[in-house]
Order: structure tokens, then C-alpha cells, then sequence
């Protein structure tokens, strides 16, 4: 395990602490923040159930606002410890971090606002920074890469079962009728979207024979056009092997992802430990 190195200015140091989780100092600061995230969104529930909260309103109100200052205080850290601000405040961690700082202060002009701290859930995608297991950062990469890749072809069967929908959903307002509730054909469509996706609400039922031997027949076909997607991501995944990759954030250019003991950023040249 690394060693914060004495001779890294402030800001380099902040940034070791705040931004990596290869240090002890670095490990500790993402477990605290992965907890504060948890308690802020228990907070949020518990605020939610009006027996708590008539209870202990101003107990859970102080909590939110303990937690709502030191994540400010976090986001003010994350800007002024790396060498251009900008990188961060409109990276997806940046806008997300700032959109889960907002809420509570936001509650002064819009009533209500505060429930939007639930957003800070998406915080915890830092949780495989935290575990610090190359494998899982790894697995995590390859299967973002895997649906980045294969976004075409599931856009492609998206459309196609759009497409079955329209025409299953027609089919069954001519069969049914608005004497069954198949009211209109945008009804109807909605009845066959959710009858394809196995859902089924109950709310629409055919009622006729055929027009419940094409539902039946929907229901099948639901559960096979579950498997497709999963098999285009999983080709994806095996066409290659992605070299083990570790936590570190370049201080330039905030890019992460690097490969294990690699000395230099792979996107702007900056060495990634001065």
C-alpha cells in the first residue's frame, strides 16, 4: 500500500486523500463518506413517515443539515484540489455530487425539495473505489464497455419491440373493443408493453378467446425477448479481456481507469504520482 508522500503540496495531498483510494488516508475518507451517504438518505425515508416525523422532526432536520454542510464542504475540497476546477464540476461525479448538495438549500424557496436527497444514492457508485478490488473495478469497466458497444443493437431491438407493441396493441383494440376497456389504441399499446414485459397489471384483461390466445401468446414471447438483450451485452463482454485496472484519478485531467503501476495519465500525458 502507498504512502502519502511528505513532499506533495497541499493541493496534491487533498487531492491523494480526496480523490484515490490507493492511501489509508484516502480509504478512510470514502468509507466516512459512503456512511454519511447512507445516514443522509435514511434521514431523507424516516423524514417521509409522518409518525417520525412528527416525532422528531427537528432531530431529523439538524441531521440533514450537519450532513448537507460537510458534503458543501466536500464539493468545495473536490474543486480547489485539482489543477482545473471545470473538469470535475461538469463530470458526472461533479454534477451529481452538486445535485445532491442542493436539495436541502433548496427547501428555503421550494417547499418539499429536500426529498431530492435521495439523489445522493447515485453517490454510491464510488462504493468499488472504497472496496479497492482491481478485479471488480475491472468487471465494472468491462461492462460499461460492453453496454457502450452494444447500444446500436439494443437500440435497434428496443425499436423492433416498439414496433410489436404498436401492432399487437392495434390488433387488440380491433379484437376487444372499449366494451373490454381497450378503450383506444394508445390503451391498448400500453396493455401490450406491459403484458411483453411479463408485468401484467391486471387493470386490462382481454376477454374474448382469440383476444386471450393472443395475450397468451404475448406472454411467451415476453420471456424470450428478455434473454436477447442479455445476450448481446454478454457477447461483448467476451470478445476481450481488459487489463487490471486501479483507483487512481489523474490530477490534471481527473481521468481514471489507469492500469495497475502505470506512472503516467493515458489521456493527457501527467504523472499520476509526483
Amino acid at each position: 500500500m502507498e504512502k502519502t508522500n511528505p513532499k506533495l503540496s497541499w493541493k496534491q495531498k487533498l487531492h491523494e486523500i480526496i480523490y484515490e483510494a490507493d492511501t489509508p488516508q484516502g480509504k478512510l475518507f470514502d468509507i466516512i463518506l459512503l456512511i454519511a451517504i447512507i445516514a443522509s438518505i435514511l434521514l431523507v425515508m424516516l423524514e417521509s413517515v409522518e409518525s417520525i416525523d412528527t416525532k422528531y422532526h427537528d432531530l431529523l432536520n439538524l441531521g440533514e443539515w450537519i450532513i448537507t454542510v460537510l458534503f458543501s464542504i466536500e464539493y468545495i475540497l473536490r474543486v480547489i484540489s485539482i489543477q482545473k476546477p471545470f473538469k470535475y464540476v461538469f463530470s458526472f461525479y461533479g454534477i451529481i455530487d452538486l445535485l445532491s448538495t442542493i436539495p436541502k438549500y433548496l427547501s428555503f424557496i421550494i417547499v418539499g425539495s429536500h426529498n431530492l436527497a435521495a439523489l445522493r444514492a447515485l453517490r454510491l457508485l464510488r462504493v468499488f473505489r472504497i472496496l479497492k478490488l482491481a478485479r471488480y473495478v475491472g468487471a465494472s469497466n468491462k461492462l460499461m464497455l460492453a453496454l457502450k458497444s452494444s447500444r446500436a443493437k439494443i437500440a435497434v431491438f428496443l425499436f423492433f419491440v416498439l414496433i410489436v407493441c404498436i401492432i399487437l396493441g392495434t390488433i387488440m383494440y380491433m379484437i376487444e373493443g372499449a366494451e373490454n376497456g381497450f378503450n383506444n389504441i394508445p390503451k391498448s399499446i400500453y396493455w401490450a408493453i406491459v403484458t411483453l414485459t411479463t408485468v401484467g397489471f391486471g387493470d386490462i384483461a382481454p376477454q374474448t378467446p382469440l383476444g386471450q390466445l393472443i395475450a397468451s401468446a404475448i406472454m411467451i414471447l415476453g420471456y424470450s425477448i428478455i434473454a436477447i438483450p442479455t445476450g448481446i451485452v454478454s457477447a461483448e463482454m467476451n470478445k476481450k479481456e481488459e487489463l487490471p485496472t486501479n483507483t487512481q484519478s489523474c490530477p490534471n485531467c481527473l481521468k481514471e481507469k489507469h492500469q495497475e503501476n502505470a506512472t503516467f495519465c493515458y489521456s493527457c500525458g501527467s504523472i499520476l504520482n509526483p
